[in-house]
Parts: C-alpha cells; sequence; structure tokens
C-alpha cells in the first residue's frame, strides 16, 4: 500500500482520530533529536479497542506501528515510516498503597503533582521530567539524577500491560504459558555479557528477568518494540523529610570524578556533574577558573553527612543548603543542562545524537575523560558533557563543525569500542532508538544479540512494532 494511501484506509475503518495531513505529518516527523522520519499517519487511540484494530490493520497490510509519548526522546526511538500512536489518551491515574496504577499516555509532571498530594514520589526523575510520560519512561528504562539512590524504571515496575502485535492483550508478570515461554527464551542469554553498571538501556534488559514475578521487566527499555504498552503499576516512596544540596566546584572535570567513589561511600540520593559550557549559563558568584561543578544531595542523617563531604571533597564547596527554594533553582539549573549545552553551540557547530549516553563503572570515569581527550586531539570535534557521575553516566556531547556522518561513525564506532573495553554500555538511559540500535551487537556479541532476535520474533514476529530499533531483522 503507497504511504499515502494508509491514512485515509486507517480512517475508514478506525474508531478514533487519524491525521494523515501533511501538517500533522511534519509535526510527528521530529521528536527531541536530529532525525526526520516522515510517518503515513497519527492515530489518537482512546482505549486499548482502538489500538488492537489499528495494530490487526497494520499487521494485514505490513505497516509498521510506533508508540509514541510526548516526543522528548533523544535519539528517535519514536519515528517511524507507518502508523504512529498518540497515547495521551492513556492517562488516568489510581493509588495504591505502595503503589499507582497509571495510564502510559501521562506525563510524569502530573504523576508527580498527584502523588506529591499523597506524600508520595517515583524514583525515577529523568530531566525532561515534567515533560516526558510514563510509557516513554518504560520504554527508554529512564533514570534520571535520583536514580543513584531509587533505581531506573527497570526498578521500579511492578506490572505492565500491552497490546501485542496480534492484537492480543497481555498483562505482565503472569503465571500462564506466555511467561513459560518468555522465560525459555531468556534463559538462552549469559549473564557475563552484561555490563557491571547501574544504569544500562543498551539492547533487552532479558539480564533482569529471572522468574515469573519480573517478567514485566523485559518491557523497560524496549522502546515500543515488544508491544504497545497501555498501563503500568509503578512503585512509589515516601518523601523525604528533608534534603540538603552541596555544591561543589572543582578545576577539571578529573579531579570532580576521583572523588566521586568516596562520596558514594556515604549514601547520597545524587550525585550530578556539569562542565564549564554550562556552568556559564548559572547566575550565581562561581570562584574563577571553574571548570566543573558537582551536585550532592543526600536525605536522610543531612548533618553528619554534609560535614563529611567537606572533609572528602578536594574541590571548594560553594554552597550548602536545606532550603527548599535553593535546592529547587539549582535542580533548575541541572535539569536546563541540555538547553544550555544547545546554547553554548554556534550556528555553524554540528552535535551529534550518537554519543551522548555512555555509562562506565564509576571508579573507570577517568578513564572515560582519558578517552575523551583523545578523541579530541585525535578528531576536529570538542566536548560539552554533563550527566550522572554518581551512576558513571556521563551525557558526552560532541561538537563538530561541520556535518560528516562518516566521521561521526567512525568516532562512534573508536568511543563505543573504548567504554564497552573498560565495563561500560553504550546506552545508559536514553534508549537505542536510531541512534544506537545498530551498535547493540557490538556491544553484546553475536550470541546474546541472537537472543536479543528470539526475544523480538517472539513478541512481534512480523516486525510490525518500532522495526529498525533494539535490532535489526
Amino acid at each position: 500500500m503507497l504511504s499515502s494511501q494508509i491514512g485515509k484506509k486507517l480512517a475508514k475503518i478506525a474508531t478514533c482520530k487519524i491525521l494523515f495531513d501533511k501538517q500533522a505529518l511534519d509535526l510527528y516527523s521530529v521528536d527531541a533529536s536530529s532525525y526526520v522520519v516522515r510517518p503515513s499517519a497519527i492515530a489518537f487511540p482512546k482505549n486499548e479497542k482502538d489500538i488492537i484494530k489499528i495494530v490487526k490493520f497494520a499487521s494485514r497490510h505490513k505497516i509498521s506501528v510506533t508508540p509514541r509519548g510526548a516526543g522528548t526522546g533523544l535519539v528517535g526511538g519514536d519515528l517511524g515510516t507507518g502508523i504512529i500512536l498518540d497515547m495521551r489518551h492513556f492517562d488516568k491515574i489510581k493509588i495504591g498503597r505502595g503503589f499507582v496504577q497509571t495510564g502510559s499516555g501521562l506525563s510524569k509532571g502530573e504523576l508527580d503533582d498527584t502523588l506529591r498530594k499523597h506524600g508520595r514520589f517515583f524514583g525515577p526523575n529523568p530531566s525532561i521530567g515534567p515533560f516526558c510520560t510514563v510509557g516513554g519512561m518504560i520504554g527508554t528504562n529512564a533514570s534520571g539524577s535520583h536514580s543513584l539512590k531509587y533505581g531506573s524504571t527497570i526498578d521500579n515496575l511492578l506490572q505492565v500491560r500491552i497490546v501485542t502485535s496480534k492484537g492480543n492483550i497481555v498483562t505482565l508478570p503472569k503465571k500462564d504459558n506466555t511467561t513459560k515461554k518468555i522465560l525459555r527464551v531468556m534463559k538462552l542469554q549469559s549473564q557475563k555479557q552484561f555490563p557491571c553498571v547501574s544504569k544500562n538501556s543498551c539492547g533487552y534488559r532479558i539480564d533482569k528477568v529471572t522468574a515469573h514475578s519480573n517478567v514485566q521487566k523485559i518491557m523497560a527499555g524496549s522502546e515500543g518494540t515488544l508491544g504497545i504498552i497501555t498501563s503500568a503499576k509503578l512503585k512509589t516512596l515516601l518523601l523525604p523529610k528533608q534534603n540538603v544540596l552541596i555544591i561543589i566546584a572543582y578545576k577539571t572535570l578529573k579531579d570532580a570524578v576521583i572523588d566521586v567513589p568516596e562520596i558514594l561511600k556515604l549514601g547520597p540520593s545524587a550525585v550530578e556533574i556539569i562542565d564549564h559550557n554550562i556552568i556559564q549559563h548559572i547566575v550565581y558568584k562561581i570562584p574563577n577558573g571553574t571548570k566543573c561543578l558537582l551536585f550532592v544531595e543526600f536525605d536522610n542523617r543531612i548533618s553528619k553527612k554534609r560535614i563529611k563531604v567537606q572533609q572528602i571533597s578536594s574541590g571548594k564547596i560553594i554552597l550548602s543548603t536545606t532550603k527548599y527554594s535553593q535546592i529547587s533553582q539549582w535542580w533548575t539549573y541541572r535539569n536546563s543542562a541540555l538547553s544550555y549545552s544547545l546554547k553554548s553551540i554556534s550556528k555553524q557547530e554540528i552535535v551529534s545524537s550518537i554519543i551522548e549516553d555512555a555509562t562506565v563503572p564509576v571508579h573507570r570515569l577517568p578513564l572515560l575523560l582519558d578517552l575523551v581527550k583523545y578523541l579530541t586531539s585525535q578528531y576536529p570535534m570538542r566536548v560539552i558533557i554533563y550527566g550522572h557521575a554518581g551512576n558513571g553516566n556521563l551525557h558526552i556531547r560532541p561538537i563538530l563543525k561541520k556535518k560528516d556522518e562518516r566521521l561521526i561513525k567512525k568516532i562512534a564506532l573508536e568511543f563505543f569500542s573504548a567504554v564497552i573495553s573498560i565495563g561500560g554500555t553504550i546506552t545508559g538511559e536514553h534508549g537505542d532508538g536510531l541512534a544506537r540500535s545498530g551498535f547493540v551487537k557490538l556491544q553484546y556479541g553475536s550470541d546474546t544479540y541472537s537472543v536479543f532476535k528470539k526475544v523480538k520474533q517472539f513478541f512481534d514476529p512480523a516486525n510490525t512494532l518500532n522495526p529498525g530499533k533494539k535490532v535489526i531483522l
């Protein structure tokens, strides 16, 4: 079927809003990445029946289906040439004891506001937080600054409900034949192939699926390639009674990351890092010569830990506060790192979407910085660095003077190979998408990659759901 015919034919059989005009297709051809992929139609399902009808239509006509939340993804994970499912209407929320039941289209901002009224919160908190959706967070296995203490989405996902590529509704976990078959596929992989890091969204997280009780975790980080997530049950926690935020200035990034392992022994809830490119946008009197700031937060036994940080740190503490307004302002600075970094780029420069999410064991962060220094000496580029130092997850953004796809891929291959060699992952929390799916095999090797293919074929044998992401069939 021609792309131009898909929208018209879908509109005839669908029971929900369908758009296929030029303006809509242009809007949904982009997300927060640099990729542009023009879809054939956009559907706005209101319930699972709508999704089932659309999926069956797509399967019959061999058309791809890609779920989309808020379009805040950084790697093109929600872009596709077929039908885009805008999940905005799946926004119901119900508070339980120690959990929340929520639709996949609910925004993280609404989730936070609702939970706060009950004195609770959801641990993962990506910097784009207020705008991203629950489904998007599950799809990329999102984490954020406080995942250091509270884990990534995969660690807080209790249950998930999906529509499969065949139009069936499946709830995971559940003791049935489907779960048994899933576990049988998972047993084919080796735990040794997975990097020993606290954040990893590369490939399928089959290492986390060990029993029927946690089989739902396979959906975390799957980027809509295994099923259309309609709702989820998420773990919630009591809000901390008090926080302390400590801002430490350093003359080099390396000095900062060398301090991190000792700081981690104190049990912080967050340890974040930003470089001088981002610091220049902060309205505060920062010491001359500062090339890096470390954000260290604690939410228990704060008095003792504040003193210990002063003893451990080789940098200069420029702020130590328990005031909510100050803490909120500084987290706004940190969460604006991406937008600040873009402001630091001239119109003539190009930023790559491929290399921006590596995670290594924390004690090897100095090696990661050495690698970056080497690459900037070998290639015509500079870098902007920020991220989650406590997790070993740095968002390293290479800035080139001109667009050169061959050069970018060459740098990416060299960078990824080195990251893997020191025990890291090429994707910490943003997903593989169009940027890194082609490098997943490099990360895990042929044997584990073949298991990933079996997982994809089990859930989506016709390759209808978001094809070309995670694995290439």
